[in-house]
């Protein structure tokens, strides 16, 4: 790290940009619904000017040493309807979040490659067409005004780089304010420009998608022409990372760092090539250097990836930045084509903002529109439990009441409404050609759906089908009771149920099996299901926020657990299992066929920070996630913690502020997060080497 970016770190770090921010209120423009609804204009067209309106008002910033520009300066995305109008909407039309189109990928690449005025005149062709309806015009031609109003800050930009004597970022601009980029700075620069031109339109949690791969030609083109060295390469790079980190806290989430920020790296081509290249290992080091929470990487892996790139990916779980996360080809890409996905676009998966896997330009997946609780279904079952003659009766009720939440759910989610969305529109594939938003359907348009508390779910299963059904040692009013009580009159039953029962994350079949069952019944319930756009429901892993929102509100469970005590997150062991270490938790955890809950979910482990000492602990973390890969997991997500370091930053704060955390799917800065997000990290289960 150079002192140009030394000085960038710091300045960033220490928030001295928030100084350019203003509110929509101050600058008058906090109120464009009501001229919205006053002048009658359709949501496309509200998008679009709403954009063009924040972009005028957008101040060019360009900080000292800066490269690669772009700064947000207004702190909010205005709302495009009034309360009446969005009571209206909602009272025909189910809302998730925030009713904007988020977290999918967009295609930058081939904006990047082929420039505005080239994209201009796609739409001005298609426009062309007198087969054309009045509302295919109206998106056409409010994509047109969305570049033309990202033209006009571009060239603001540019002229106030010219003002202080930036006359290289001047130069950078107004190149590919028309035209494709043809240098590594260029293409990073007009990246720079989409990515924030998305955000600035209220659609979050977009993806940087498989940037090694979109991103190579530029680098390697100056590298073999001579116009960078692999160093100057290399200073770009980690400007471009840090410019990533500039305004993320102004992206909405649940969480202070959930802003969907990711990137992948790797991976392999429709022909089997193994693509991790020097960008990658450059991506990887960056992060090393900067020890910053964005962008959030991924590596895509499988059986014969070399030992290298785990090595490499193990040094950022080493200094405790919650990633890489891995995602495994193996499992991942003919989970994928089991779902109906073309084997072209299922090799070209990113991951979404957390985990979910996406296709890249071509779908409009709403990956995280919902959460089953599994273990409240078993749960709600145990009041059955005495009509039951035997375990496969009792868990047929499980998965029945799945099904019947399932039903519930899907029913919920009909008639969704999107917010238009013509900017993200630019920069998906075939949005132009059918003259259509991206925000009414693409080539996908899946649903998935979470499952929470899945090892909190087997282990109570694993319980009953033990004490209840084969050794009789409890009977199913004296169980049901301590429940309602909180155990509070049968200490000795529940410190049996949490410590001797078997648990998922001993390497135990008898309870592994059960989860396996679990898995493949979600599968099977969401099966045949089609939603409103004709796409599918995914099974998945993960649990989002869900792990935390549906503990508060879940009562004692069948494996002893107290009322509102933490689930694990993600795909995980619950928090007070007796643990035999990492390897017996992977092994737990990859016996389930994960093809089938291809939505996603990382396995999540967390290691103490004292085992790495030295290199050959980082080499054997390597080898452990290898082990995890061949083993036919789908996705792992490692943290490195130190409980008494997250104690004291509890307490202390301020002497913490960049101690960075794994949270569900994100990392995130730790004394930002909410208190239950930091009390679940706290308590989860350190592992050693």
């Amino acid at each position: 790290m150079n002192e140009r970016i030394k000085s960038l770190r710091k300045y960033i770090l220490d928030k001295k940009h928030h100084r350019y921010r203003r509110t929509p209120e101050e600058l008058g423009i906090n109120d464009l619904s009501v001229r919205f609804e006053k002048e009658k204009l359709s949501p496309v067209v509200r998008s679009s000017v709403c954009l063009s309106e924040l972009l005028a008002k957008e101040e060019p910033v360009i900080l000292e040493g800066e490269k690669i520009v772009f700064t947000r300066t207004i702190t909010d995305i205005p709302d495009l309807y009034t309360p009446t109008e969005w009571e209206t909407i909602k009272q025909n039309h189910y809302i998730h979040e925030r009713g904007a189109v988020c977290n999918i990928s967009p295609d930058y690449a081939y904006t990047i490659r082929n420039g505005f005025e080239v994209r201009k005149q796609e739409i001005q062709t298609r426009l062309k067409d007198e087969l054309l309806t009045a509302e295919q015009k109206e998106f056409l031609n409010a994509t047109y005004n969305c570049i033309l109003a990202l033209q006009s800050f571009i060239g603001r930009y540019a002229d106030h780089a010219l003002s202080i004597g930036e006359t290289e970022i001047a130069e950078t601009l107004q190149a590919v304010r028309t035209r494709g980029a043809r240098s590594f700075r260029e293409a990073l620069q007009l990246l720079r420009i989409l990515h924030f031109s998305i955000w600035e339109s209220g659609n979050y949690h977009n993806t940087l998608g498989r940037f090694d791969q979109y991103m190579y030609p530029y680098y390697i083109q100056d590298i073999e022409n001579g116009v960078l060295t692999e160093e100057e390469a290399f200073d770009l790079l980690e400007e471009f990372f840090l410019v990533c980190n500039k305004d993320s806290d102004l992206y909405p989430g649940m969480q202070q760092g959930d802003n969907g920020q990711s990137l992948v790296l790797g991976g392999r081509s429709l022909t089997g090539e193994y693509l991790f290249n020097n960008l990658s290992r450059m991506c990887l080091k960056a992060s090393f250097e900067l020890e910053l929470i964005d962008p959030k990487i991924n590596i895509r892996v499988d059986k014969d990836t070399p030992a290298e790139i785990y090595e490499l990916g193990s040094q950022l779980t080493k200094i405790g930045l919650g990633f890489p996360q891995y995602s495994n080809d193996d499992i991942v890409i003919p989970g994928l084509i089991r779902k109906g996905y073309s084997k072209e676009d299922a090799v070209n998966y990113v991951v979404a903002a957390c985990w979910e896997f996406i296709i890249p330009g071509v779908a409009m997946d709403i990956p995280n529109i919902d959460a089953l609780s599994l273990i409240d279904c078993v749960k709600t079952c145990m009041d059955e439990l005495k009509d039951c003659p035997d375990y496969e009766t009792f868990y047929g009720l499980v998965e029945k009441e799945m099904s019947r939440r399932l039903d519930l759910i899907c029913e919920k989610e009909r008639n969704i409404y999107l917010i238009p969305a013509p900017m993200m529109s630019l920069l998906m594939d075939g949005t132009i050609e059918r003259a259509r938003d991206i925000s009414e359907g693409s080539k996908y348009n899946n649903y998935g759906i979470h499952g929470t508390g899945l090892a909190t779910a087997a282990d109570s299963l694993a319980a009953i089908k033990k004490y209840y059904f084969e050794e009789h040692a409890v009977d199913c009013e004296t169980w049901i009771n301590a429940m309602k009580d909180n155990f509070s009159q049968e200490k000795e039953l529940q410190h049996t149920l949490r410590t001797e029962a078997p648990k998922m994350g001993q390497d135990d079949d008898y309870v592994d099996l059960i989860a396996k069952d679990l898995l493949n019944s979600f599968d099977k319930v969401l099966d045949n299901r089609v939603n409103e756009r004709g796409g599918i429901y995914r099974a998945g892993t993960g649990t989002a926020m869900y792990y935390i929102f549906h503990a508060t509100e879940l009562g004692a469970t069948p494996d002893g657990r107290d009322a509102g005590e933490k689930i694990p997150a993600n795909y995980s062991p619950s928090l007070f299992i007796k643990q035999k270490g990492p390897m017996s938790v992977i092994k737990s955890f990859t016996k389930p066929d994960l093809k089938k809950t291809i939505n996603g979910g990382p396995l999540t482990l967390e290691f103490d920070q004292s085992v790495f000492r030295n290199e050959e602990s980082v080499a054997k973390l390597g080898m452990l996630v290898r082990t995890f890969i061949t083993l036919g997991g789908h996705q792992l997500q490692l943290n490195t913690v130190c409980k008494e370091k997250l104690l004291d930053a509890k307490k202390y704060p301020e002497n913490h502020r960049n101690l960075i955390v794994r949270v569900w799917g994100w990392s995130g800065y730790f004394v930002e997060l909410e208190e239950c997000y930091q009390d679940h990290v706290i308590n989860r289960i350190e592992f050693g080497l």
